[in-house]
């Protein structure tokens, strides 16, 4: 929210600047006009009169004297210089270039870290930025495989952008029980894609004969959906004037279209976001309140690389919150990997250390702080949140 008003503000400054722009070249316009329409005057009088020049040139030197143009520049330009000098101090304000101060001494996994790179770059289609990236990171070999798969994922897309549905509907195909297993319709709706683009082009024949071929086994459990696909069959001629007239609207594609890379990159093992998107993205709406955390801690002269957690939390959205987070009720702290939640005989949960502390490290049984249940520490089974 923070990050958003000041945007809108940055906002706001440049839309003055642009204001006040247009306003100075106006008015620079409407001087300028007035300047050239005294001088066509002036040249008109020297072509069809016999008046001394020099009298016609004096008197065009009055009239640009009393239009006097800078004077009535100086206004506008006046107000433009000030919103010009107030925006890149807002500029810089709200995008503080220097973030080297939220940095920490972190040893990244630079194999892991080309790989997510050089898999942005091949979902998003760009093949050969991709490669390049690999060969010059020394990770030709690592990457060729996930190249493949990409690439089939985006020739499938491309196909699909152009309203060609045969690679998809081959790709399901071949998938279908995956997709069954992770209860996804994506084949039945390739299916409503290509019998309304068969009807669409007027072969109601052609349409039955599809819907008799590959509908029938979702019949059982989508029979509503079949049979408004069926009603389409009386409007073949005017699909678009009928009841069914959303079916032709492009959305539906778009929305078949990220079904498929969903699943396409669930089967992969891969997320259906970038992660480096997703980082990106998080780092952006976490940076804002880490550097204003920062220079709070920079006046207190505490440490920043040394510290294990931060002491104030940073939000973010919950499209960025992959993991559940466990707070012990009996020490109320967070669970950590060295410290992890475990589950007790009885079905409820403490953190290890708390389960160590009550069981003297296991030496004894106790009562769970939530039921009456006696538990066996070493019966306690660690849970991976």
């Amino acid at each position: 929210m923070g990050l958003t008003m000041e945007l809108n503000n940055l906002k706001d400054a440049f839309d003055r600047v642009a204001k006040k722009q247009k306003l100075s070249c106006s008015k620079v316009q409407e001087v300028m006009d007035q300047i050239v329409q005294e001088i066509e005057k002036a040249i008109e009088m020297m072509q069809s009169t016999t008046l001394d020049h020099k009298s016609i040139l004096a008197e065009l030197k009055k009239k640009l004297h009393e239009i006097a143009p800078l004077a009535q520049l100086e206004g506008t330009q006046k107000e433009l210089n000030i919103a010009l000098s107030k925006y890149p101090k807002a500029l810089e304000k709200t995008l503080n270039p220097d973030i080297s101060k939220a940095y920490r001494n972190i040893e990244f996994d630079s194999h892991t870290v080309n790989q997510i790179i050089a898999s942005h770059f091949y979902r998003q289609g760009m093949f050969d930025v991709g490669d390049c990236f690999i060969t010059e990171a020394g990770e030709a070999e690592a990457a060729a495989a996930m190249r493949s798969l990409f690439q089939e994922m985006y020739q499938i897309l491309e196909a699909m952008k152009s309203r060609n549905l045969e690679p998809a509907l081959k790709w399901a195909a071949a998938n279908s029980d995956k997709l069954k297993e992770n209860g996804s319709d994506l084949l039945l709706g390739l299916h409503q894609l290509q019998f309304v683009k068969i009807l669409q082009k007027g072969s109601r024949e052609e349409a039955l004969k599809y819907a008799r071929t590959n509908f029938v086994p979702f019949a059982g459990n989508h029979m509503a959906e079949i049979q408004k696909l069926m009603g389409c069959l009386l409007y073949s001629d005017r699909l678009s004037e009928s009841p069914y007239a959303h079916l032709l609207s492009p959305t539906n594609w778009d929305i078949v279209a990220e079904e498929l890379t969903r699943q396409f990159c669930n089967l992969l093992g891969q997320s259906y976001q970038s992660p480096l998107s997703v980082t990106i993205a998080a780092g952006v709406q976490g940076l804002p309140p880490l550097l204003k955390f920062m220079t709070v801690m920079a006046g207190k002269k505490q440490e920043w690389q040394s510290m294990k957690q931060l002491p104030v939390p940073v939000e973010l959205d919950k499209e960025f919150q992959f993991h559940s987070i466990f707070v012990c009720p009996v020490s109320k702290e967070q669970s950590t990997e060295d410290n992890p939640p475990m589950l007790m005989s009885c079905g409820h949960v403490l953190c290890k250390q708390s389960i160590n502390k009550m069981s003297k490290n296991g030496s004894k049984t106790f009562k769970c702080p939530y039921c009456p249940s006696d538990v066996d520490a070493p019966r306690c089974r660690q849970l991976n949140f």
